[in-house]
């Protein structure tokens, strides 16, 4: 009955509600559930650290501090082990992928699954961010709510951004920020068709979390200066620090990622190692404890010495001059955040970057005008700890316009429009001379596997090798003589010829060019074998290589056929440019009509 109903439904839907106005209506629910989602996910952190701060802590008991990292991250682990039993973190990168990969298809459960998990390890004290968590949430509804409604991969697409942009701007009240991110970050192609839903999305969620929890922003600010002219090399400086900042984020996350997951394959070992480096890091540097936005809020409102209570440094500050503890305390933190991240999320838990990237940002630039103070130059901490959140957001992201609107979006400070452009700006042109790809889009462009805005490498990349694979080559074996060589020569229609052993491994190849002199001489027949007429292919052609890549091999050896085996040499067929090309224009021919 359930199922006639449903049917009916759709149908109705088919006659009555045109696809164009069916997507600006999914939009606004899209928005209205990623709301909802941010808000139960902010909740849900609240509720936990207030059991941990009332009932755990209760008064003197800070050492608690130190265990409920563990408990917050062995919870999630076992929660993602034992329930949801499937990969949930780096939730960003998996929205990129099901974007590269044209299907738009994301895990009903993680419309729910990843709130659980980043509500236990944040609100128990882990040291990661709450925004990537809920943008998959926002993902995942806006791709199961096209699903439900039998649309097609493309609109599915659309909303999957919807949901991306509804989430940004219903957890950090940014609605430009929402839509920027969207179109930098997913790399969605702005369109008139695509940026009504998308807009509809990010005010919607941004108006409920208003009427939810009010209109102020997530950092106020009390003591900003206005902007001066003097001060742009200072800020150009900044940007710069903000980049090569930016470049240690990424690179030294992506390698302590890479070696928790290959060095350590027990997942009680992970939670062990990764629950004992996050506590002792956190006896070291209080800051590190949860998402760190206490911290941040201090130091865009001139507050820096309060990040140093309960810290073993604490009592050196009336020992020798307090300047020098207090930078070498912060430009500390700068440098192990990332481990604190990684042991957060390597060891089970489940997080995102948005919130490191912006804690350290704000450090960054706090220590930048701290130095630049103690030379005597005068800068304003308060506003380089400000702009430095959207450098290394910029860096980190790749994405200065979502750096530029999110902070702005986030303290209110509209004013500081010129420092955090260039700021951004800087960060973003440096980190870009020395990796091309942000951490989110990382892991995918190694694999061949990421859309760009380049639409001819999009194509390439949605070129797969089967689709152009070609299997109807005829194989012969070294030791067959050219007596038997002719035989099969005569029953095919190719003139080139793999050749392989009994076990399938590719040899070599038998142009039919260079034994055309001698295959009508019978006396020759016995005299010749395979293996002494064949020769090497200009190059060998892997079937999980990117098109890309086969592209530039072509390219590079001038050929027009090349063998593509497997990954333990075993020959699977050919591939031809001109195959390439045929596909190519098919693919492109549906592209450019999206």
């Amino acid at each position: 009955m359930s199922s006639s109903f449903y049917d009916r439904m759709i149908e109705w839907r088919e006659r009555h509600i045109s696809e164009k106005h069916l997507v600006l209506l999914l939009s606004f629910f899209v928005g209205a559930f990623c709301a909802a989602a941010a808000d139960i996910l902010k909740g849900f952190i609240h509720f936990i650290q207030w059991f941990v701060e009332n009932h755990l802590i209760a008064g003197t008991n800070t050492w608690w501090y130190l265990i409920t990292p563990f408990i917050g991250i062995t919870l999630a682990a076992l929660f993602v082990k034992y329930i949801v039993r499937d990969d949930i973190s780096h939730g960003i990168t998996k929205i990129l992928y099901a974007i590269s990969q044209r299907k738009s298809i994301i895990k009903p459960h993680n419309m729910w699954s990843s709130v659980v998990g980043s509500g236990l390890t944040i609100g128990f004290g882990g040291s990661v961010g709450a925004e990537a968590p809920i943008v998959l949430t926002g993902a995942a509804i806006g791709s199961n709510l096209a699903k439900a409604f039998r649309l097609d991969q493309k609109t599915m697409m659309l909303m999957i951004g919807c949901g991306a942009a509804g989430a940004i701007g219903g957890i950090f009240k940014a609605p430009i920020a929402g839509l920027v991110f969207t179109l930098e970050v997913l790399m969605m192609d702005l369109t008139m068709t695509s940026v009504a839903p998308l807009l509809i999305s990010s005010v919607t969620a941004t108006t409920i979390s208003y009427i939810l929890t009010g209109t102020d922003p997530m950092f106020p600010l009390d003591e900003i200066e206005p902007f001066m002219v003097q001060r742009i090399p200072w800020y150009l400086v900044l940007g710069a620090i903000c980049g090569l900042v930016s470049l240690y984020f990424t690179r030294g996350m992506n390698k302590l990622e890479q070696w928790m997951k290959h060095k350590i394959s027990s997942m009680w070992l992970k939670l062990l190692v990764g629950g004992a480096t996050l506590s002792m890091l956190i006896f070291l540097f209080p800051p590190l404890y949860g998402e760190g936005y206490d911290v941040i809020r201090q130091l865009i409102n001139g507050d820096s010495l309060s990040a140093l209570q309960y810290s073993p440094f604490e009592q050196y500050l009336s020992i020798t001059n307090p300047q020098i503890i207090i930078v070498g305390y912060f430009a500390a933190i700068i440098f192990v955040k990332i481990i604190a991240s990684v042991a957060t999320n390597g060891a089970g838990g489940v997080g995102g970057i948005f919130a490191p990237s912006l804690f350290m940002g704000a450090i960054t630039g706090f220590v930048t005008a701290r130095l630049m103070n103690m030379t005597g130059l005068m800068v304003p901490e308060a506003n380089f700890a400000l702009v430095g959140m959207a450098g290394l957001m910029s860096g980190v992201m790749h994405a200065p316009l979502t750096g530029i609107f999110l902070i702005a979006e986030l303290t209110g400070g509209y004013h500081l429009f010129m420092p955090l452009m260039i700021v951004s700006v800087i960060s973003y042109l440096t980190i870009m001379l020395f990796e091309p790809h942000s951490l989110y889009a990382m892991r995918l462009a190694q694999k061949g596997e990421l859309l760009t805005h380049n639409k001819d490498r999009n194509v390439l990349t949605l070129l797969k090798m089967d689709s152009v694979l070609e299997t109807d080559f005829v194989t012969v074996f070294p030791e067959m003589t050219l007596g038997e060589l002719v035989k099969v020569i005569s029953q095919s229609h190719r003139n080139m010829f793999p050749v392989i052993d009994h076990e399938g491994h590719l040899k070599g190849l038998l142009l039919l060019d260079e034994v055309r002199n001698i295959m009508f001489q019978p006396r020759l027949y016995k005299r010749f074998t395979v293996q002494q007429l064949m020769t090497s292919p200009m190059a060998i052609l892997r079937f999980d290589m990117p098109m890309e890549k086969v592209m530039e091999i072509f390219e590079d050896t001038g050929a027009w056929n090349l063998p593509v085996v497997d990954s333990d040499r075993r020959y699977l067929g050919f591939v031809s440019k001109s195959k390439i090309f045929n596909s190519y224009r098919h693919v492109l021919v549906h592209f450019s009509e999206e």
